[in-house]
């Protein structure tokens, strides 16, 4: 009688290849998540929070760009719901990003839990190509855990070196942007795809035109709408 088969084998070469592996991987966007959290901690500093909050903000939100604006809605105190629809507007590119970011690879409920959590822009930018495909659960789950570590690292560090300043820095909210670009540069070169930036730079001016004063929100709507015909168009012609 053949044994009950259990959950998929990892077919790397074992545990300390894996984190070699993760760690290649995770170095070019923990290069750039470092010194963005560094940004926050400061941020959370010149916002008049106590430093501990750069910890709580990015060791738990962990969200990027809504870490930023979520830093200035607790420092306004602003409501709970608004804080919760600006999560959604922000974060909902994310639904997209599991679509084909490898989670099929990682087993069991709590990791498959974190690396749900952890799926950040940049561990999607390092895990997002057909090779990650085949990358073992446990590399997966080494490179967001070093991006993670890597940010709230460098959150812990801004924070708690602010007063060493000897005035507020400026722009600090521009960090997210210029690695957002930096991420989308990398993203064209490797697949080429003119589509989808020609059709995000469209809605925008679409939304600037049609509702300059909620130009944001109409514009992730606005794209959204056209990832979906797009996927949708696609497996048509798949069929």
């Amino acid at each position: 009688m053949k044994p009950l088969a259990g959950p998929p084998s990892d077919p790397s070469p074992g545990t300390a290849a894996d984190l070699r592996a993760a760690a290649a991987d995770a170095a070019p966007v923990g290069l750039g998540a470092f010194p963005m959290g560094v940004a926050l901690g400061l941020l959370v500093v010149q916002s008049g929070l106590d430093p501990w909050w750069a910890l709580v903000v990015s060791g738990l939100v962990f969200a990027g760009s809504l870490e930023f604006l979520m830093v200035g809605m607790v420092a306004a105190a602003t409501p709970l719901g608004q804080i919760a629809l600006a999560a959604l507007l922000v974060n909902f590119r994310h639904v997209f990003y599991a679509l084909s970011f490898p989670l099929h690879r990682v087993h069991g409920p709590l990791a498959k839990a974190y690396s749900t959590f952890a799926l950040t822009d940049e561990a999607y930018a390092a895990a997002s190509g057909g090779r990650a495909r085949r990358w073992s659960r446990r590399r997966i789950l080494a490179l967001q855990a070093l991006v993670h570590l890597a940010w709230t690292g460098g959150s812990v560090v801004g924070a708690f070196t602010a007063g060493l300043l000897p005035g507020p820095v400026e722009g600090l909210e521009f960090a997210v942007t210029a690695l957002f670009t930096v991420l989308a540069i990398d993203a064209f070169h490797r697949h080429r795809d003119i589509p989808s930036p020609a059709a995000a730079l469209g809605c925008a001016v679409l939304a600037g035109w049609l509702a300059p004063e909620r130009m944001l929100p109409t514009a992730f709507l606005l794209f959204t709408l056209f990832l979906l015909a797009r996927w949708a168009l696609l497996r048509r012609r798949r069929r």
